[in-house]
């Protein structure tokens, strides 16, 4: 008796939550793009510029104003 192949499909998997260790689709990604992009940067950006954007990002998140959340109380 020959194994079943552990089949999922790529239009209906949440990949935050199922590729945590890793990506079980392989080959059949909807991200493969992104993460070559992604290796690409890693590659040809160094730590020190890495480091100069984040800290770009957290002055402008900085910046911003408040962002207030009220939450919807249900009519009890």
């Amino acid at each position: 008796m020959a194994p079943k192949e552990n089949i999922v499909d790529p239009t209906t998997i949440n990949c935050a939550e199922a590729c945590v260790n890793g990506c079980v689709l392989g080959d059949r990604c909807p991200n493969k793009e992104y993460a070559a992009q992604a290796s690409q940067f890693i590659q040809e950006t160094s730590l020190d510029q890495m480091l100069e954007i984040a800290e770009e990002a957290i002055r402008k998140k900085r910046m911003q104003p408040p962002q207030w959340v009220i939450p919807d109380f249900p009519d009890s």
